[in-house]
C-alpha cells in the first residue's frame, strides 16, 4: 500500500507564515486543520513549519509522508453520527530544534513569517534562570522562543514590520501574558539590549488563547483497518470530534491577517477570553463533574453510557440549564447553544470516554468548576442550588474507602473494588472519616478549607442540605436518591 506524500495530495506550496512549536496531535488536528480549511477558502495562503522542540522522539514518519496527514473526525454532527476525512496539506517541513539547530534559527529569519504557534505542555512556558544564550539551543521553550526572536530582531535590522504574533495554546491561564513574562525574564537575565525589548514590546504580539477540542490521536488499535478505507497508509493520522473553538484574545486587531472565521472556522477574537473560559469550565468540565461520580455509583461506565442513563442525563441537564448557565455573564442564549453542544459531545458514539478516568482529583476539580456555580447561584438567589448540591453528597459516597492501596483509596460498587485517585492528603482524610456518622463526616468536609478554599459549612443550609443527600444515598441507593432530586 502506498504511503500518503505530496505527489498523491498535490500540494501546493505556499509562503511560510508559521512556525509551529510542538508536532503532536492536538495542533496537528485542530491548528494545522483550521489553517489547511482557510488555505482552501484563499483565507490564509500560508505554510506551517513544525519544530520538535525536545530531544526526545524522531520526525522520520513526518518526513517519509512529507508531512502530510489525514485529520479524521467522527461524532454527532446535525443528529448524524458521521466520520469526516481530510487530508492535511498546510504542513510544509518538520524541523528538529535541537539536531537541526542552524535550520530551526534560519526560519526566522524568513521574510513572509508571522504567526507561532506553540502547544509545550502546561510546564513549557516557564522560566528557567539556568537557560544561557549561547546554548544552542535553550533549554526551556521562552528560552528557545526568546533566541528566536532575537534572531529575526537582528536578521532585520530592528524593522518593526518583521514582529511576529505569539498564539500559544497551553493550558494555563492567560498563557500569552505568562509566556510574554517568561520572554522578558530571559531578555533581562540574558542583558539583551533596550532596542530589542522595545522590539517585543511594539512589534510582537503575545495571545491569550481558550481552545477546544477532543483530539484521540492515532487508531492504533484500527490502523490496518483505516488504512483500507483511506486507499494509503498514514503512519502520522490523527481522530478527533467535530467540535472545536479557538477564542484568541489579543491586544491589537489581528483579524484580518489571520482571518479563519471567513472560512466558516470557529475562531472567536476578543479582547476578554475569560468568560468563554469560565463558560468552559463551568458548562463543559463542571458537568462532568459534578455528574460522574453519581453516574459511575448508578452502574454506568464510561460518559456515553451515562447520556443514555435518563435519569443521569435528566440530572446533568438541570445541573447545567437550570443552576450553571443563569450563573454566567455571556448572553444566555448563547449559552444554551453551548450547552447543547456539550450534551451533543457527551453522546459521541465513536469515543468511550471512562468515567474512572475523569474521576482523578475530583476533589479539586470539584472546588475550579463546580464551586463558582454553586455559590454564585446563592448569591444570585438566596437558595442552595440542589442538583449542584446533591454532586458534594456524590463525591463523598464515591470517595468511601477503608484502605489505601498502590497509591488509591478503595471504593466498591456492587461488591466490586475501583480505585479513588487523588492527592494522598485528600484519601486520608476519607479512609479516616468516611465511616463516621454523616453529620460529622459532612461537617469535617465541608470544613477543610485547604479541600475548597474556605469553610463550607458556612453556607447557609448547605451543611445539612449535603447530609440529607448522603443519608439518602448510603439508605436507598444513589439511583433512588438521584432520581428524588431530578
Amino acid at each position: 500500500m502506498e504511503v500518503l506524500n505530496k505527489s498523491m495530495t498535490g500540494k501546493k506550496e505556499r509562503p511560510i507564515k508559521v512556525v509551529q512549536f510542538g508536532e503532536g496531535n492536538f495542533l496537528r488536528a485542530f491548528v494545522d486543520y483550521m489553517i489547511d480549511i482557510a488555505n482552501e477558502q484563499g483565507k490564509f495562503d500560508g505554510d506551517i513549519v513544525l519544530i520538535k522542540p525536545i530531544d526526545f522522539g524522531n520526525l522520520d514518519m513526518f518526513h517519509r509522508q512529507d508531512c502530510q496527514y489525514t485529520v479524521s473526525l467522527r461524532g454527532n454532527v446535525d443528529g448524524q453520527a458521521r466520520i469526516i476525512n481530510r487530508v492535511v496539506t498546510s504542513v510544509a517541513d518538520a524541523v528538529d530544534a535541537i539536531h537541526e539547530y542552524d535550520k530551526y534559527m534560519s526560519l526566522a529569519e524568513i521574510d513572509t513569517l508571522r504567526f507561532v504557534v506553540s502547544n509545550t505542555t502546561e510546564a513549557g512556558i516557564v522560566y528557567d534562570a539556568d537557560d544561557r544564550f549561547e546554548m544552542n539551543p535553550p533549554k526551556s521553550f521562552p528560552g528557545k522562543l526568546t533566541k528566536f526572536l532575537y534572531h529575526r530582531f537582528e536578521t532585520f535590522q530592528g524593522d518593526t514590520s518583521k514582529g511576529l504574533v505569539m498564539l500559544p495554546v497551553e493550558l494555563i491561564d492567560d498563557n500569552g501574558i505568562m509566556l510574554k513574562k517568561c520572554v522578558m525574564q530571559q531578555i533581562a537575565n540574558w542583558g539583551l539590549s533596550d532596542a530589542f525589548k522595545s522590539w517585543i514590546e511594539e512589534a510582537c504580539v503575545f495571545t491569550a488563547t481558550l481552545v477546544d477540542r477532543i483530539v484521540t490521536g492515532y487508531p492504533r488499535a484500527t490502523e490496518q483497518e483505516e488504512w483500507e478505507k483511506l486507499g494509503y497508509e498514514d503512519r502520522i493520522m490523527v481522530t478527533g470530534e467535530p467540535f472545536a473553538l479557538w477564542v484568541i484574545e489579543s491586544d491589537r486587531d489581528i483579524s484580518k491577517e489571520f482571518d479563519l472565521p471567513g472560512a466558516g472556522l470557529p475562531v472567536v477574537f476578543t479582547d476578554d477570553h475569560h468568560p468563554y473560559k469560565q463558560r468552559k469550565v463551568r458548562i463543559l468540565n463542571g458537568a462532568h463533574t459534578s455528574f460522574v461520580l453519581a453516574s459511575w455509583l448508578c452502574g454506568n461506565d464510561i460518559v456515553r453510557q451515562s447520556m443514555e442513563d435518563a435519569d443521569v442525563r435528566d440530572f446533568m441537564n438541570k445541573t447545567i440549564f437550570d443552576e450553571v448557565i443563569p450563573t454566567l455573564t455571556l448572553p444566555e442564549e448563547e449559552l444554551r447553544a453551548f450547552a447543547g453542544e456539550v450534551v451533543n459531545r457527551f453522546n459521541n458514539p465513536y469515543v468511550d470516554h471512562s468515567l474512572l478516568a475523569i474521576s482523578l482529583n475530583s476533589v479539586s476539580k470539584w472546588r475550579a468548576r463546580c464551586l463558582p456555580s454553586l455559590l454564585g447561584y446563592v448569591d444570585k438567589f438566596g437558595k442552595l442550588p440542589p442538583h449542584m448540591t446533591f454532586s458534594i453528597a456524590a463525591l463523598m459516597a464515591f470517595y468511601c474507602g477503608d484502605e489505601i492501596r498502590d497509591g488509591a483509596l478503595q471504593g466498591s460498587r456492587n461488591g466490586q473494588a475501583y480505585p479513588v485517585k487523588d492527592d494522598m492528603p485528600v484519601l486520608e482524610f476519607f479512609r479516616d472519616n468516611c465511616r463516621k456518622d454523616t453529620c460529622s463526616f459532612v461537617t469535617a468536609y465541608l470544613g477543610r478549607d485547604d479541600f475548597h478554599g474556605q469553610d463550607l459549612n458556612q453556607v447557609p443550609g448547605l451543611t445539612e442540605a449535603v447530609v440529607n443527600y448522603l443519608d439518602d444515598i448510603k439508605k436507598k441507593g444513589m439511583r433512588a436518591a438521584l432520581c428524588r432530586i431530578s
